[in-house]
């Protein structure tokens, strides 16, 4: 029985609901009438407390996924961009990935972690390797990371976790620091979220893979993360160990991705019907080669424009939640996709454990890669990138650092009302980055982009703060925020 209250996995993600669901959105994909009603549903309305917007719930949204009428396509495309633009503006957060340790237990078939792997050698940092790690990541100019880790309770229990937070905090080399530090570890208990709440974590990220809990069990054959039950459940044990914060995702290309979609929704209701807040991120990963992984052998590839549609899609049915890209995707793809809804990517990323520190801008090593890395321009570049574009690289974690997070964080974005800080914080972290980081040209584009943007902010009294920040960061201090 279908239940998005329940906190039984097979309830809130139903597969007979999921089923009804594609028949329903197979038999509607060409009824233009009820999709230019779900389409107006979804548009986002300028009201006396800002911006509103309805969203979709998986039914309504699985019917615009099928919908294959070109030019309603468009209009989605056309509805993604202005709910992006409506909520996060010109704005793209920036982040890397750091990878502490690929000893694993768990014997998932998509991953070259696995544990019957022999090829890969096997790695995990100590704190003295941590440090030298994000002195490199500070020192390419970042100042959001998101951890990874096998599970392996011998090699990585959660004490290791704990211990590489700390050190990561810890580290102030010049001008840079982490200010926020996401997790992407194993479910777990309770009390370890409580224990990761406690360290100052940002979001607490898991994939779920696949909603598809035949799949599920067949794709883990072995491992604690066989426990589909105990894996789909963990967002609700660490909401109630006091993370706010939580990211959703599937890997794309393990199931069929109009279940996948449906089910990815389904959970996002789960959250909002259960904890009062949604997903703080929602990420798109697809499947990519790897050690001993060739991603041919799964049948449920998607191609870019199906890929494209489903990032539209849900941005349309989920207009808060921030939608993550990573450099599994080459530029031409994210390119195409920053527009319909994504909000944060990475940069300069290494997928190997230890791939940072002692490696020039265009080495990387390839031993303990996770997975191949299709954008493989240094930071720099991809920032540069981006304004080029006309978007705005953000190193911002002022929400997080000022209890901006959960409930309040989404009262904030759901109204419109987030984009009054984001904005000038925005523009005052890019600063930091050039006057620290940047090429000499990066940083004469972003010197005229913020100057531009800063003429954007149409509060008179932020504009004029900003400005004075701005002037501030140049000569020398750092750390402002709104």
């Amino acid at each position: 029985m279908y239940d998005p209250k329940s906190l039984k996995a097979e309830e809130f993600i139903n597969h007979e609901e999921i089923l009804e669901t594609l028949d329903y959105a197979e038999k509607n994909k060409h009824n233009r009438e009820l999709i230019e009603e779900i389409l107006d549903k979804a548009r986002p309305r300028r009201t006396s407390k800002g911006i509103e917007c309805a969203g979709l719930s998986h039914r309504e949204a699985s019917v615009l996924l099928a919908c294959d009428i070109p030019e309603m396509t468009e209009k989605m495309y056309s509805l993604a961009r202005e709910i992006k633009q409506a909520f996060y503006g010109n704005r793209i957060v920036m982040f890397a990935p750091l990878y502490l340790s690929n000893y694993c237990v768990n014997k998932c078939v998509y991953c070259p972690y696995h544990y019957q792997n022999k090829s890969i050698p096997r790695k995990k940092l100590t704190q003295e390797e941590v440090a030298r790690e994000v002195v490199a990541l500070q020192d390419m100019g970042h100042k959001r990371l998101a951890i990874e880790a096998g599970e392996d309770p011998v090699n990585n229990p959660i004490e290791y976790i704990l211990e590489c937070i700390n050190t990561i905090y810890s580290i102030k080399h010049k001008n840079g620091a982490i200010r926020r530090v996401n997790v992407n570890i194993a479910a777990t208990t309770v009390e370890n979220y409580r224990k990761l709440k406690e360290a100052g974590i940002g979001t607490y990220i898991l994939f779920q893979e696949t909603y598809h809990k035949k799949s599920y069990e067949t794709l883990h054959p072995a491992g604690p993360k066989h426990n589909y039950a105990y894996h789909t459940e963990a967002m609700d044990r660490a909401m109630d160990g006091g993370i706010d914060d939580v990211g959703l995702g599937v890997l794309f290309g393990l199931e069929l991705y109009k279940y996948e979609f449906a089910g990815l929704l389904m959970h996002a209701e789960h959250l909002e019907a259960v904890h009062g807040v949604g997903p703080h991120t929602i990420s798109v990963p697809r499947v990519k080669h790897a050690d001993d992984i060739d991603p041919d052998v799964f049948d449920n590839s998607i191609d870019d424009e199906t890929f494209a549609k489903i990032i539209a899609c849900i941005r349309i049915a989920v207009p808060y939640t921030g939608m993550i890209i990573s450099t599994r995707e080459n530029e031409t793809c994210r390119d195409k996709v920053l527009s319909l809804g994504i909000s944060q990517i990475s940069g300069g990323s290494r997928t190997s454990v230890g791939g940072y520190a002692g490696y020039a801008p265009d080495e990387r090593p390839h031993d303990t890669e996770q997975f191949d890395v299709s954008d493989q321009r240094s930071l720099d570049e991809v920032v540069k990138w981006l304004m080029d574009l006309g978007y705005i690289p953000s190193f911002c974690t002022a929400c997080y650092r000022e209890g901006r997070t959960g409930d309040r964080f989404m009262s904030l974005c759901k109204t419109g009302q987030i984009q009054n800080c984001c904005h000038p914080n925005a523009l005052m972290t890019l600063k930091e980055y050039l006057e620290d980081y940047a090429s000499p040209e990066t940083k004469a584009v972003g010197e005229k982009l913020i100057a531009e943007e800063l003429k954007k902010i149409p509060n008179e009294k932020a504009r004029k703060l900003a400005a004075e920040y701005i002037e501030s960061i140049h000569l020398g201090r750092r750390d402002f925020r709104f």
